[in-house]
């Protein structure tokens, strides 16, 4: 087999060879998303932080009781948002919350007509299949490197690396909902004279609505799990403190800021569940 191993593939070179190139000839442009996502972030957090804590944990008590009704979502929301004031990571989970928030809301404006494209059009999804299953299963740290050099250290290197994981759930969930809607609902649709329009909003989002916000839902929490991989490459929030503590062997530190982006998945993954779906808490 030396002969196999004497002539790699030089796939790696190739790679290096397109992102030099990119870097080369297209800086202009990566420099001018890395400026405007960095400067949306930025101006987000500092918005978020201008409101008193007090009033964003009423905010989000509000949100739970109005969306579930449930007493004992919008106390366990309230009690766990005070523990994180009470533990000190305040800004820095305000700093996840707009990153998570941020690369879910690009993730679903992409992937959800990604999605629904796929599913009208099956060689689109024959295509993305591939695509989907690389960015869902190659190590993160791998596509760290060139998402570093194109838009330098910062909050936007992990933006889009949180993009990159987390986009394939809103589009293979939205793709399933679409492609299961029941024939005789469309057929129907099609009786009445529906265009194809109408059709799409009246008739298949509705039928596979449940299935697009069990992807959101999904894409919420895979971006939450890149919190401390994106603050690896700059990105601010209760990564860097896990991070921190890891350098310094600081359990203490460690167990605090863990417990805190716990209870914020907690959070987000109960008040973004279906209402009357979620479970009692």
């Amino acid at each position: 087999m030396d002969w196999l191993t004497d002539h790699k593939i030089p796939l790696g070179s190739w790679m290096e060879a397109f992102v030099d190139w990119l870097t080369l000839n297209a800086s202009g442009f990566f420099d001018a998303i890395s400026i405007s996502l960095e400067w949306v972030i930025l101006s987000l957090v500092d918005l978020f932080l201008w409101f008193p804590a007090w009033a964003m944990i009423a905010l989000v008590a509000a949100l739970a009781w109005g969306l579930h009704r449930k007493v004992s979502l919008a106390v366990f929301s309230t009690a766990a948002l005070l523990l994180i004031l009470n533990l000190g990571y305040w800004t820095e989970m305000i700093e996840t919350l707009v990153l998570v928030l941020t690369a879910t809301a690009l993730s679903i404006m992409f992937g959800i007509p990604l999605g629904i494209l796929a599913a009208h059009r099956r060689w689109v999804y024959t295509v993305l299949r591939p695509i989907l299953d690389l960015m869902q299963t190659i190590p993160t740290f791998v596509y760290l490197i060139p998402t570093l050099v194109l838009f330098g250290l910062g909050v936007v290197p992990g933006l889009i690396s949180t993009i990159i994981f987390a986009i394939a759930a809103p589009i293979r969930l939205t793709y399933l909902g679409i492609s299961r809607v029941p024939e005789e609902l469309i057929e129907a649709g099609k009786a009445f004279g529906a265009s194809p329009g109408k059709l799409l909003f009246k008739v298949e989002l509705p039928a596979a609505m449940p299935n697009i916000m069990a992807g959101v839902t999904q894409c919420i929490m895979l971006s939450l799990s890149m919190v401390v991989i994106a603050a690896l490459v700059g990105a601010d929030g209760l990564g860097k403190p896990v991070i921190r503590a890891l350098n310094t062997v600081n359990i203490s530190q460690g167990f605090e800021a863990g417990l805190a982006i716990v209870l914020v998945a907690i959070i987000l993954d109960r008040i973004c569940k279906k209402p009357g779906s979620s479970e009692e808490v």
